[in-house]
């Protein structure tokens, strides 16, 4: 193997990164590059696990995103409980959630609310999709919504790239002992970057990773035609180096990563120019229990704020928008989201219509939820940037079966959604660890509810917050999530 690749000698002196561009010709690593198909779920393959957090993958998890347009109408899907449980409670008590009293947030002792529906006209959705049992059932009747109450006063949000300071983000994992047993080791990362012949970016190119014995994970460039390469993540024996193909538009390119190599690697793919205008998928994943109920009727302003700020952006990006919302085991739904639509006033209306109820303990059905919002909902095929922006209070349930947190992040990767997480007051530092492992591996951003007393939310906006970050920028939440999309749209070429 002495001559089977070229050495960095011959690269020329101009080159911006140690690696390479494919050579015609060049003798595989492994076998051919396993594509993952379009449309669909393809269940993991079984992993081999030698250590809790290295996990050797050998099979795509995902199906590669296909859908062409978006729906004119959200249509409600909702995910039954695959283990139903009895109620929490009889409908009428007092719906105080555990993690409510946790965090010291007081709410009102009300009635557990029914299950909102959807405040649209009974044809837009005059069906619901039921997940796994392909079944389908009337909507229920329209009742009238409660009143909205108005924030009386703006929401506040600070955020931090963990890719940017990744030895602080290693240096946080390594301060909790719990992260020892969660997600997926990140210490080993590479950074690729594909660009056509011009040196220009190319956003949403597949790559493909595959080492000599079959290790295999995928990716999707963003708008800058970056994607982050954790190696530990997905092969547990160390491999020496990796074949990376990538493909888009029917051209395809090779090359060759080395483990350890301190430069970027850069693959030319010579391909067409991106559409004019940009495409944008958005998907809001809300954490609906009882103890999030102050923030949501806080954050419900926010939100459409964020989507009218985007819908308006210079860029005039063709956006589509999905919802999901989840509570918990026992709670009057499980999941349920509302599929990618192009009708920004039909969607506003759902938002509005997205109440808070049941929970009852800390963890919540955030798996599930996050597994459905990547791998159900129709996003959007090639040239597409997709973004999903989560909102949560409490951990997930790690005693659940899979699937977990850590496979979706290597789906969400793999078919190029980018995750914004966003912590609310009374996240738990496991929350926080699964949340900012979440945004770091996909490539997004750590963002998280400020006050002006850190240990009190109801104290009002501020820029404090008791979560592990430092040198973090602080405005209000919509402006702060407009101004990531924008930057995020900007990288296109």
């Amino acid at each position: 193997m002495k001559h089977a690749y070229p050495s960095p000698r011959r690269l020329p002196a101009s080159s911006m990164a140690f690696a390479l561009t494919l050579l015609a010709g060049w003798p595989a690593l492994a076998a051919e590059p396993l594509w993952p198909q379009p449309a669909g779920v393809v269940p993991a393959q079984a992993a081999q696990v030698q250590h809790p957090r290295r996990q050797r993958q050998t099979a795509p998890n995902f199906r590669a995103p296909a859908a062409t347009v978006c729906s004119d109408t959200p249509r409600m899907r909702e995910v039954a409980d695959p283990q139903p449980q009895p109620p929490r409670r009889e409908r009428g008590e007092p719906a105080l959630a555990e993690k409510a009293l946790h965090d010291g947030a007081r709410l009102e002792a009300a009635p557990s609310p029914p299950a909102p529906p959807a405040p649209m006209p009974a044809a837009a959705l005059d069906s619901v999709a039921v997940s796994g049992a392909h079944a389908e059932r009337l909507s229920p009747p329209r009742r009238p919504l409660p009143p909205i109450r108005r924030q009386q006063a703006p929401v506040t949000a600070g955020v931090v790239d963990d890719n940017a300071d990744f030895g602080g983000f290693l240096q946080f994992l390594q301060g909790h002992d719990e992260s020892a047993r969660l997600g997926r080791d990140v210490t080993v990362r590479q950074r690729l970057r594909v660009v056509d012949a011009q040196g220009r970016a190319v956003p949403d190119a597949e790559v493909a990773v595959a080492s000599a014995d079959g290790a295999r994970m995928w990716a999707r460039t963003d708008a800058g035609g970056q994607a982050w390469l954790h190696l530990n993540a997905f092969d547990d024996r160390d491999s020496a180096s990796y074949r990376i193909d990538v493909r888009r538009d029917g051209r395809q390119a090779q090359a060759q990563l080395r483990r350890g190599q301190k430069n970027a690697l850069e693959v030319v793919l010579p391909v067409q120019a991106t559409p004019e205008r940009a495409r944008l998928d958005l998907v809001f994943m809300v954490d609906a229990t009882g103890s999030m109920g102050d923030e949501i009727d806080k954050l419900r302003g926010s939100l459409r704020d964020i989507v009218r700020g985007i819908e308006q952006l210079p860029s005039r990006p063709d956006v589509c928008l999905g919802l999901v919302t989840y509570r918990d085991r026992g709670d009057d739904y499980f999941v349920r989201s509302w599929d990618l639509t192009g009708n920004v006033a039909a969607f506003q209306q759902v938002l509005d219509g997205v109440r808070a109820g049941g929970g009852g303990d800390m963890p919540e059905a955030m798996n599930e939820a996050f597994d459905h919002a990547v791998q159900a909902l129709d996003w959007r095929g090639p040239a597409t940037t997709r973004l999903l922006l989560s909102l949560a209070d409490a951990p997930p349930h790690m005693d659940y079966p899979q699937p977990h947190y850590d496979q979706t992040m290597l789906a969400a990767l793999g078919k190029g959604i980018k995750v914004f997480s966003v912590a609310a007051s009374g996240q738990d530092s496991i929350g926080e660890i699964v949340q900012r492992q979440i945004a770091q591996y996909t490539g997004g951003r750590f963002i998280f509810l400020t006050y002006k007393d850190a240990a009190d939310p109801g104290s009002g906006p501020g820029r404090e917050t008791v979560h592990e970050v430092s040198n973090y920028s602080v405005d209000t939440l919509d402006k702060l999530v407009v101004r990531l999309v924008r930057e995020e749209l900007a990288q296109l070429p």
